[in-house]
């Protein structure tokens, strides 16, 4: 007579199938939704991104491998291999767009992460009207970027605009001719890009702000510790991850900047502010050569890759999360 042990060992296991359909069973017992909610909560955005930005980046990647003015259809479409990658190692404009594109970029980004750290600083302290001054700053940044455009270069105007009104109140009898002069014109799209991304950088900062323990402050002031030592041995290391992140962030995006320029300056004047996003939009759609502009826009998005991992190896070492 077999016991109930001997039953039990006998018994045989439990299929995939049965664990799914008790698992499931329980679910409904806990009136869990079906699995397909769940799938179609998501599915709007996973159309989106597969119509929106997959499908598109994998047709721009075969396109850069042909030449194609678009007028003539898909049937225009001719395959030329590597020869638009070649053409762009020896293409001068690009070369020199690369150039203006990293002075842009590179002035730009840590300008606006050194002044977003500032501001914050000022607005987390005690204050007056700190929550209306908070506001303020951070408005450029959600304005409408035509509105942005439209004043700056009325504020830029080289005879009537503010900007040199002020400047020759104050004796300067020549102020400079900003956005139409090929040396001033880089350098005031900068100013404004600065300008615009001051309010999120301090935003971002004002949130990690949170996160400092004030007890370390106290506790090294207690032991003598001067401002300027506590910022940069507690506030700062808890900040790093907010840089970071500012940092990468700002560099993605200020190296497809290409919304201010198109309004602004075009380019010009002559090609000092045509950046390699400006200079892949002429190419593709000024002078439909829209494989040449998809090579050109695989080599940028392979070098922001690059620099971002790079950037992403650096933070292992220097970054410290609490």
């Amino acid at each position: 007579m077999s016991t109930l042990y001997d039953r039990e060992t006998t018994m045989p296991a439990e299929t995939k199938e049965a664990k799914v359909i008790r698992k499931r069973t329980a679910a409904r017992a806990r009136g869990e939704p079906a699995e397909w909610v769940g799938y179609l909560f998501i599915a709007p955005n996973f159309i989106g991104f597969l119509f929106f930005t997959l499908l598109p980046l994998i047709f721009a990647l075969v396109v850069a491998f042909t030449r194609w003015d678009v007028v003539s259809g898909l049937g225009g479409i001719q395959w030329v291999g590597l020869q638009n990658f070649v053409t762009l190692l020896h293409d001068p404009n690009f070369w020199e767009s690369a150039r203006i594109t990293l002075i842009y970029v590179g002035i730009s980004v840590p300008l606006t992460t050194v002044a977003g750290l500032l501001v914050a600083l000022a607005l987390n302290g005690p204050i007056p009207g700190r929550a209306v001054l908070r506001v303020i700053f951070f408005i450029p940044f959600i304005a409408n970027s035509v509105a942005i455009a439209t004043t700056w270069v009325l504020l830029y105007h080289p005879t009537y605009g503010p900007i040199n009104t002020i400047l020759k109140a104050l004796g300067v009898s020549q102020p400079p001719l900003w956005l139409v002069s090929s040396q001033w014109a880089l350098p005031a799209l900068i100013f404004m890009a600065v300008w615009s991304g001051v309010g999120y950088a301090s935003i971002i900062y004002l949130a990690a702000l949170q996160d400092v323990p004030q007890e370390l402050h106290e506790a090294a002031a207690i032991d003598g510790a001067g401002a300027w030592a506590r910022f940069r041995v507690i506030t700062l290391p808890f900040l790093s991850p907010a840089i970071f992140f500012l940092l990468v962030t700002g560099f993605i995006g200020a190296s497809q900047n290409f919304g201010m320029i198109n309004l602004m300056t075009q380019g010009g004047p002559g090609r000092s502010t045509t950046v390699l996003s400006y200079y892949i939009y002429q190419s593709g759609f000024q002078f439909y050569r829209f494989g040449y502009a998809a090579a050109m826009a695989w080599v940028m998005f392979l070098a922001v890759l690059l620099l971002t991992l790079i950037l992403w190896r650096i933070q292992r070492r220097g970054i410290f999360y609490s």
